[in-house]
C-alpha cells in the first residue's frame, strides 16, 4: 500500500479512486488518490474537507477527511491516534475519509468510487486559510519597531512574532482565531509588551490597513508541491506588493487576493500574557 495521492492543493473537488481500506468501527474509508483535504494531527488549523462518496446510486456522506497512517506492523491509527509526526518512517500515510453512519457494502475494498468535496466549504476554508496567513505577515510588520533584540525574521525580512510566540491557530469558514503567548521568554527575547499594550489600538490600524493595501493589489495565491502524495511538501506562496512570500504549509488556500472584498483583524489583549487575534474576511 502506498500513501494516498492527493489533487486538493491544484483545488480540485472531485475526483475517482480505489478503496484501498475500510474501516467500520472507526467509520473510515481510504482510496489510493482523493480531492479531499485531510485536517492535520500534529497542527489541526484547518479542518478536513467534508462531501461524499458515490458508488452508483449508493451514496455516503463524508463528515471530515483526517490523517490516517498504517504501521509496518498493520496497526491503522486515525487522526489524533497517529503516534508519530506525519511522514515518519515505519508509517505509511493516508488520507481517511470519516462517513456518517455505516459504510454501505458496495464501498469495499477494490471498488471504484467517486469522490466529492464540498466546494462551499473548502472555498470558505481556504479563504480563512490564506487571509491568517497574511494577518500573520501584517502583525509582524506592525510589531517590528517592538523588538530590541535581535531574532529571526518573517518570509517580508520582519521580526518573526509569529514565529515567536504563536500558541495555537484555528481555522474557521472566512476567518480565523490565533493565540500569542506574551510570556516571560518573550519579554527575555526582546519584545516591548508594555509598549505594545499602550499601543494597541495603533498597532491594530496599522495591520488592517497593510492587509487593505495587500488585498487591493490583487495579488495571485498558489500552492507549490515537491510532489503528488499526502506527505510530499508543500507551500503557500503569494504574491504582494513587494514581491512573493511563502511558508510551508499543508493547506488549501485561494487563487488570488481578488477574491477578497476585505481582510480586517481585532486585537484581544484583555489577559496581559495572551494576545488573541481574529481574523475576518469579507469574500469579493
Amino acid at each position: 500500500m502506498q500513501s494516498t495521492l492527493v489533487s486538493f492543493p491544484d483545488g480540485a473537488l472531485a475526483g475517482e479512486g480505489e478503496v484501498l481500506l475500510v474501516d467500520q468501527a472507526a467509520s473510515i474509508v481510504v482510496v489510493d488518490a482523493t480531492p479531499f483535504h485531510p485536517v492535520d494531527h500534529t497542527w489541526p488549523d484547518q479542518p478536513g474537507d467534508s462531501g461524499a462518496i458515490t458508488i452508483g446510486d449508493v451514496r455516503v456522506r463524508v463528515t471530515e477527511a483526517v490523517m490516517a497512517a498504517i504501521s509496518d506492523e498493520g496497526v491503522l491509527a486515525v487522526g489524533s491516534d497517529i503516534p508519530v509526526k506525519r511522514g515518519g518512517q515505519g508509517w505509511t500515510w493516508m488520507v481517511g475519509h470519516r462517513t456518517e453512519g455505516a459504510i454501505p457494502a458496495d464501498i469495499a475494498v477494490g471498488a471504484r468510487v467517486t469522490l466529492t468535496v464540498d466546494a462551499d466549504h473548502r472555498v470558505s476554508l481556504s479563504r480563512g486559510h490564506t487571509a491568517c496567513h497574511l494577518a500573520s505577515l501584517a502583525l509582524d510588520a506592525a510589531l517590528a519597531d517592538l523588538w530590541r533584540k535581535e531574532i529571526g525574521t518573517d518570509p517580508l525580512g520582519n521580526p518573526d512574532f509569529e514565529g515567536k510566540a504563536n500558541q495555537s491557530s484555528r481555522i474557521h469558514a472566512d476567518g480565523s482565531v490565533d493565540e500569542y503567548r506574551l510570556g516571560k521568554s518573550l519579554r527575555k527575547a526582546g519584545f516591548d509588551s508594555e509598549g505594545f499594550a499602550a499601543t494597541l489600538t495603533e498597532r491594530t490600524h496599522r495591520i488592517n490597513d497593510l492587509l487593505a493595501e495587500w488585498v487591493a493589489a490583487a495579488g495571485g495565491s498558489r500552492i507549490d508541491v515537491d510532489g503528488p502524495s499526502i506527505i510530499d511538501r508543500r507551500t503557500w506562496t503569494c504574491t504582494l506588493p513587494d514581491g512573493e512570500v511563502g511558508f510551508l504549509c499543508g493547506g488549501t488556500h485561494v487563487r488570488s487576493l481578488a477574491e477578497f472584498a476585505s481582510i480586517t483583524v481585532s486585537l484581544d489583549l484583555s489577559d496581559p500574557q495572551l494576545l488573541v487575534m481574529t481574523t475576518t474576511v469579507t469574500p469579493a
